[in-house]
Order: C-alpha cells, then structure tokens, then sequence
C-alpha cells in the first residue's frame, strides 16, 4: 500500500502524521496557558467600544436652584476635601447636569476628581472603576501588561497557534471511511472517549476562525513589519485615493480579530466562537494527562517486586539492628 493510500485509508500509520502529531502536542501543551488567556480576555473585549462607552459615563447631577459654584469656590471645596493636594485645574462643563472635573496633584500622585457643582459634593473618581478594568483588560490582551515586549510574546504566540491550528488540520483526518464521524461528538456511543470527540469536532468546526484569529492577531502585534511587505509588493508611486490591495488587506484584518465589520449579531458569534479555543485546550489537556502524564506518573510510582526501594532498605537496615 502506498503512502497515499495509507494517508487516505490508515493515516495513524503514516509516520509524518505520528511527527505532526508530537509537534500538535507539545505546542498546545506549551501555548495552551497562553491561547487560554487570549481566548478570554478577547471575547470580552469584542464589546470594548461599548463597554467603554458605557463605563466611561459620568454621573449626572440634579440641578440646583441657585447658581453653580464659580471655580474658585470649587477650588476651596476641593482644598478642604483633600488638604494634602494642590488643586491644578477646575473644569466646568458647558450642561448644567454634569459633574465638575477637578484635578490634584500631590508630589507624583495625581488625582482626577468629580464634584457637585451645585452642593460641593465629591462625586468619585473621574475615571470610573468599570472603565479602568476595561483598559487594564485590553492591555492584558494587546499587551500582556508589559508595552512592546508584550506585542513581540503576542506575534510568537500568533505563530504558534497558526502552527497549532495547521498541524491539528493534518491530524484531524481520521481516514475516509470514518471521516464523517469525527464531525460531530458521541457521547452515548463512547462515553470514554467523548473528550477525544469533542476535541477533534470543536478543531474542525472552529479551525477557520482559530486560524484567522492567529494570522490577524500577528499582523496586530508587528503591524508594522506587515506594512512593510505591503510597500515591498505595493510600492507607493503616484498620490491616489484608492488604497493598496495590501492596505485594504490589513485593514480587513483588524476588522476581522474583533468582528467590526457589521452588526451586533457577528460580534455576538465572535464573542461565543472566542470562548471554543478555551474548550480546545482545556480537552487537549486533559488527552494528555490520560495518555501521557498519568501512566507515566503510574509507571514512576510502581516499584518492582524483588528490589528493594530506598525507603525498604533503610527499615530493613534498622530492624536488624535492633
């Protein structure tokens, strides 16, 4: 039988399948932390200009019967409220429901205060809590919390999912006589087995968005060395209004990762289709430890009859003195 009919028919006995797959897992087992946390914390921020939106908010005031506070009774509101702080900037707004923006600064701690312009009542932070968390949430996922270092860990760890995503493609193929039942999962047929199942259909049904979230989340991370392949293809020569094939590319490619490109539903898709790759690793690990580490871990734990371990020399060593 030649090695395509092996392929089509038997591809578990085709040796590069079995090294394909030996590169699929220990690349999941190393990248799986990491697809892990990107996973997460993109599918919550599908919805990040919302949640901005909306947490960015500040609270309304009622309006009082008098006349607001000029800038310098604020300013005196806010000394006696921080004592410690100089006041640097008193901001107020044009509609007569919004809060004051009072800013303080004391040493190298600043502080961006909302106060009532009507009672002098101090509001909270400017920044509101939500907002905060949505920003720290969207450095963890461009950045990993660490500026530049953490856009070159993303564009490698894009490389390793497209990797992961390409080997898995390979090894998914389980001969074309049983192809059609590693689509869906069997869990009342093969209950042992399930994980494996529903490892490989989750693969195959989410490979396009698995791969297309690795290839933009590179270009995200370096954009600037995928513009510079655009100008190598593309030269610019002559001022045009149409863009490059390449700039529309790209652009399409940061539309792409966050699902911006038309209404709520395709975000309500992405946010549910970016949570699988958790499932992904999850099951994947789980193959691992009952194929690989636990009998490993078992083997390790069993000692031969006839030899004496360190633990029963050392007894048998104290009862003969005795």
């Amino acid at each position: 039988m030649s090695t395509w009919e092996k392929w089509k028919r038997r591809p578990q006995s085709v040796w590069a399948r079995k090294a394909l797959f030996q590169i699929h897992l220990w690349t999941g087992i190393g990248a799986g932390l990491y697809i892990l946390l990107m996973s997460v914390t993109g599918s919550a921020l599908v919805f990040r200009r919302e949640l901005v939106r909306s947490l960015a908010r500040e609270p309304r005031v009622a309006v009082g019967l008098g006349a607001p506070m000029s800038e310098e009774e604020l300013k005196q509101v806010a000394k006696r409220a921080y004592p410690d702080y100089q006041v640097t900037r008193v901001s107020l707004r044009k509609n007569p429901d919004q809060a004051a923006e009072i800013s303080l600064e004391r040493h190298d701690k600043k502080l961006l205060r909302l106060f009532n312009p009507y009672t002098g009542a101090d509001l909270g932070d400017s920044i509101r809590m939500g907002f905060r968390f949505v920003l720290w949430l969207a450095d963890l996922h461009d950045n990993l919390l660490v500026a530049q270092t953490g856009r070159l860990i993303n564009a490698g760890g894009g490389i390793f999912t497209a990797l992961l995503a390409l080997t898995g493609a390979v090894i998914w193929w389980p001969g074309s006589s049983t192809w059609r039942r590693s689509l869906g999962f069997r869990w009342k047929s093969n209950p042992k087995g399930f994980n494996w199942t529903l490892h490989s259909a989750l693969g195959f049904w989410t490979f396009g968005f698995f791969s297309m979230w690795a290839i933009t989340g590179i270009y995200l991370s370096i954009p600037t060395a995928f513009n510079a392949v655009v100008d190598f293809l593309e030269p610019l020569r002559t001022p045009s209004r149409s863009l490059r094939f390449g700039d529309q590319l790209l652009y399409w490619f940061a539309q792409a990762h966050f699902g911006r490109f038309a209404g709520v539903w395709v975000k309500i898709i992405w946010t549910v289709v970016g949570i699988l790759p958790s499932a992904l690793v999850i099951t994947g690990l789980l193959m691992w430890w009952k194929r690989v580490l636990k009998p490993w871990l078992a083997s390790r734990a069993i000692v031969p009859s006839g030899i004496k371990g360190p633990e029963n020399a050392e007894s048998e060593n104290s009862v003969q003195a005795r």
